[in-house]
């Protein structure tokens, strides 16, 4: 039996619910939230500031259309989700319904409200601007310094069964509900006389996890992604900025940092081999680094993957057994198991544990960047690798490609959900068709 360095008490799951108390051993005590030196921090955000995917790597999102699994599903997903999509973009502008009782904490009937519309985490911290994409900038209300961290959960069944379109469509589903619940929960906090800007996971303004994490709602794990107490990596998370006069969270060490370089289960189970065994230091940051050229190749073919999701023991189990079963036995529970470890990939068949699909080396190679940049590269390519074209043909061939990259939107969520072309119809008309131009690009 480990001896236990220290307990972790959270509200139950449900509101009203009993709460819950962790056990965290001894030799899982490491740092509250994770390992950081601040002054790197501070330096690459204003050196290489963050920016989002969605502008980083468009290329990338504009391929997956081509070859996802689960185009249906998604095209319903964004017809769906476009409203508050909207609503969340237009959120920061609209002024408060009513006057603030002057000096109130308002802190509780907040995480109160929260709760009731189905959020089951709720914490609250500092608006790090240091994580806001540098597309963003302008759009992020810098004097609403208070970020509303919630997290709802994605349902356990059909994840479980992850890549699959149920799987995914879990996810999806989690997306759409929380944003409407977000909408409501804004609304409710601009009638208690303060202002609140929804940061929309499907459009996000900045690297969440840091102000989860500074909530006290997890720690980041192996996977890249937030360890919950109760869903694990199955948390959707989001946040609200606001003014109102609240109180902050603090940090949890739940023992996280230390457990997943134990368990490894998501490292040696990942089909595309993307997840590093050991940490680095990255930007300021202790964390097991995540290889994103060998993840998105199977995302993007394979129902959004989700794969290191599934094999989590926290996801599958809950933190409170997964540290109750370590703690009596040394061990990681499941692990080992097709229970925990088993997947299925479509068209590849069964992995049980200690088995993995194997990818050629094509399999790997996708576009990637922002399109102009891929323009770019591709004509590098041909020069380098030959051509019959004349160079006048190859100029206006890719000039053509290069005046249509640039000419879009830098940011691919920008054109998905904002497109002027979109209203009334499909939010992205050259996300969803096949427009000649749009197969030419890639």
């Amino acid at each position: 039996m480990l001896k236990i360095g220290h307990y972790v008490d959270r509200p139950g799951k449900e509101l009203g619910s009993a709460q819950i108390t962790i056990p965290v051993p001894e030799d899982l005590e490491t740092v509250p939230g994770i390992p950081q030196r601040p002054s790197e921090v501070d330096w690459y955000s204003k050196e290489y500031p963050l920016e989002s995917h969605n502008v980083e790597n468009r290329a990338y999102r504009q391929w997956v259309d081509t070859v996802t699994d689960i185009r249906g599903l998604r095209m319903e997903h964004e017809k769906l989700n476009r409203e508050s999509v909207i609503a969340a973009r237009a959120s920061g502008d609209l002024e408060p319904t009513a006057r603030p009782v002057e000096g109130m904490d308002v802190t509780l009937q907040i995480k109160n409200k929260a709760r009731s519309l189905g959020f089951g985490e709720v914490g609250i911290t500092e608006m790090n601007m240091r994580y806001v994409f540098a597309a963003k900038k302008d759009w992020v209300k810098a004097e609403l310094p208070h970020a509303v961290c919630v997290i709802m959960e994605q349902d356990y069944e059909d994840t479980q069964s992850a890549p699959s379109g149920p799987a995914e469509s879990a996810a999806l589903d989690c997306y759409r509900r929380e944003g409407a619940a977000a909408v409501e929960l804004a609304d409710f906090i601009r009638g208690l006389g303060y202002r609140a800007q929804i940061h929309s996971p499907n459009d996000a303004s900045c690297a969440a996890i840091p102000m989860m994490v500074a909530a006290g709602l997890g720690q980041l794990g192996a996977n890249g992604q937030l360890l919950s107490p109760y869903f694990g990596s199955r948390a959707r998370i989001m946040m609200i900025t606001t003014d109102a006069v609240v109180a902050h969270d603090e940090p949890i060490d739940y023992g996280i940092h230390a457990w997943c370089q134990i368990c490894q289960v998501c490292v040696n189970r990942c089909p595309g081999r993307a997840l590093m065994k050991d940490k680095v230091w990255w930007r300021g940051v202790e964390k097991n680094k995540l290889i994103a050229k060998r993840c998105r190749p199977v995302m993007g073919r394979y129902a959004a993957c989700g794969i290191c999701q599934k094999v989590c023991p926290i996801q599958k189990y809950g933190m409170k057994a997964v540290f109750e079963h370590y703690a009596a036995t040394e061990e990681v529970l499941g692990k080992g198991t097709d229970d925990l470890e088993g997947y299925t990939i479509p068209g590849q068949g069964y992995f049980g544990p200690g088995q993995l699909p194997h990818f050629d080396a094509e399999f790997f190679d996708i576009p990637q960047g922002r399109l102009e940049e891929y323009v770019m590269e591709r004509l590098k390519e041909k020069i380098k690798n030959g051509t019959d074209e004349e160079p006048e043909q190859l100029a206006q061939s890719f000039g053509r490609q290069m005046v249509r990259a640039v000419g879009r939107p830098a940011d691919f969520m920008e054109e998905l959900y904002f497109n002027p072309e979109a209203d009334g119809a499909l939010p992205s008309r050259s996300y969803f068709q096949d427009e000649p131009e749009f197969e030419e690009d890639l």
